[in-house]
């Protein structure tokens, strides 16, 4: 405290002085003493410049002993005060203890990280209960959007497109489909559809697809005709003739070409009367129904004589006969007849058959492979 003090008092006793440069005389400071002047003048000696700062005379420890006296430069005084001045800023201690962080006690500091902590768990479920709002109302607006077009008129159904049928006429497609009138895309039941169409024994496998925005596909595999079989009456004569499919089920009948029967189907099957496998000379008691598996012994032999021919020899098949179970007989289209018997051996039988009328050819009018290790044949 004494030295800084001492410094503060030298500072205001800088700060009177006069700050222009001294003239040719100096001054000398000496402790003012009761009844004599602070200050006095004094002529400057020979032996110093004019240039040289004003005394400072300080005096010594002793009460008697003489004054002496210390000469300090004008720019030496200003940098000790300027440098005076730097240090007591630097320092501030009122200043540096201000910006100290004051300590807060222990409970208080407990409190306030809970408050924050409690601030934060509110914000998290704000946070949370906006979004699951934002999600309901969102799901909501979806739903009643979904509802609106699905109860609207929107995509209803303008066309029925059908694709894949060969026997089917339209008029048969629209009765069995039975698509209502006031249905869209949307509502439309399409495995109804399918239970529907598939009831008609021309179809093997139908699929119901929409088309946006107004098309209903019905896409339909038919079964193929096998074989034409002519039926007779109690009396013997031929009374009708049947399609017959290759998975053995009874599609229909064919009416004869001319008549008003013959106007109402479609015209691919009076062509299939005319080039499908005819099967003949079936016993009397066989009963045909549409959509129904054929079980008639003789019929299912014959059917299963052809359907194990290839087709060197299928392709040349014009009709068979089948009389009984085990007694089948193709009659080719140039006019020979191979008794086949059962449906055994099917492959073996027509390799024979191929050898004998490569061997002869023109020739044979009649071979038989009842007996596959021992056939016969007749010629012309």
């Amino acid at each position: 405290m004494d030295s800084r003090d001492n410094r503060t008092t030298r500072r205001r006793r800088s700060d009177s002085r006069p700050t222009s440069r001294p003239s040719q005389d100096s001054y000398s400071r000496r402790p003012a003493s009761s009844g004599q002047e602070p200050f006095s003048r004094r002529p400057v000696s020979s032996g110093r410049s004019a240039a040289q700062s004003p005394t400072r005379r300080s005096a010594s420890s002793g009460s008697g002993s003489a004054p002496r006296v210390t000469t300090v430069r004008v720019g030496d005084l200003r940098r000790e005060q300027q440098r005076d001045a730097r240090r007591s800023a630097t320092r501030q201690p009122s200043t540096r203890k201000s910006q100290r962080p004051t300590r807060q006690p222990h409970n208080r500091r407990q409190s306030t990280d809970l408050e924050d902590r409690q601030r934060r768990v509110e914000r998290q479920y704000r946070s949370h209960v906006f979004k699951l709002i934002c999600a309901l109302a969102f799901v909501v607006l979806l739903i009643g959007g979904g509802l609106g077009v699905y109860f609207s008129n929107l995509f209803s159904i303008q066309q029925v497109q059908v694709e894949g049928v060969a026997h089917l006429t339209d008029a048969e497609m629209t009765e069995l489909a039975a698509v209502p009138s006031d249905t869209t895309l949307l509502r439309v039941d399409t495995a109804e559809i399918e239970r529907n169409v598939a009831r008609d024994s021309w179809v093997a496998s139908v699929k119901v697809t929409r088309s946006f925005p107004s098309t209903l596909v019905i896409t339909v595999k038919e079964r193929e005709v096998a074989a034409v079989v002519q039926i007779y009456d109690d009396t013997g004569a031929p009374s009708s003739l049947w399609a017959l499919a290759s998975d053995g089920i009874w599609l229909c009948p064919i009416p004869e070409e001319g008549t008003p029967e013959a106007e109402t189907v479609s015209p691919q099957l009076l062509e299939d009367r005319q080039t499908a496998l005819l099967i003949t000379d079936v016993p009397y008691g066989t009963v045909p129904e549409v959509g129904a598996v054929c079980e008639d012994p003789s019929v299912l032999n014959a059917l299963g004589v052809v359907n194990g021919l290839t087709t060197q020899l299928r392709d040349q098949v014009r009709s068979v006969s089948a009389t009984a179970e085990d007694n089948a007989t193709i009659t080719l289209q140039s006019g020979v007849e191979i008794a086949f018997g059962d449906d055994e051996d099917v492959r073996n039988k027509e390799r024979v058959c191929l050898e004998i009328m490569e061997q002869y050819p023109d020739s044979v009018s009649y071979i038989n492979v009842r007996v596959v290790s021992s056939p016969t044949w007749r010629s012309v």
